[in-house]
């Protein structure tokens, strides 16, 4: 079965930086195109980047241009996030999802999510 595991959350200080990882297994993860989107308490789920099966498309939400960068590796089925200059509002559940079809930063998009890791920015 599809299944998306995220790992390297945790708790940084403002101006810092991690690396998110999401693993897939259970699908053909070269053919499809993934995103990260995240959740902050009391808001809605949030678009942060997009990658294309290829890579040679990737987008980002306004809020995270030019300190994020998502890359992906298809011999090893995983997608990264990386962060930097981690800012307090930064901090919410990450998720790693796989686009059906449709709008790239649009929630409904996408098929199936992992189970999120928690990032944490302290000031």
């Amino acid at each position: 079965q599809v299944q998306l595991v995220e790992t390297g959350g945790g708790l940084v200080q403002a101006g810092g930086s991690l690396r998110l990882s999401c693993a897939a297994s259970g699908f053909l993860f070269s053919s499809y195109n993934m995103a990260w989107f995240r959740q902050a308490p009391g808001k809605d789920r949030e678009f942060v980047a997009y990658t294309s099966w290829s890579s040679s498309m990737r987008y980002y939400g306004d809020s995270v241009k030019g300190r994020f960068t998502i890359s992906r590796d298809n011999a090893k089925n995983t997608v990264y996030l990386q962060m930097n200059s981690l800012q307090p509002e930064d901090t919410a559940v990450y998720y790693c999802a796989r686009l059906r079809g449709g709008s790239s930063d649009y929630e409904k998009s996408y098929d199936y999510w992992g189970q999120g890791t928690q990032v944490t920015v302290s000031s």
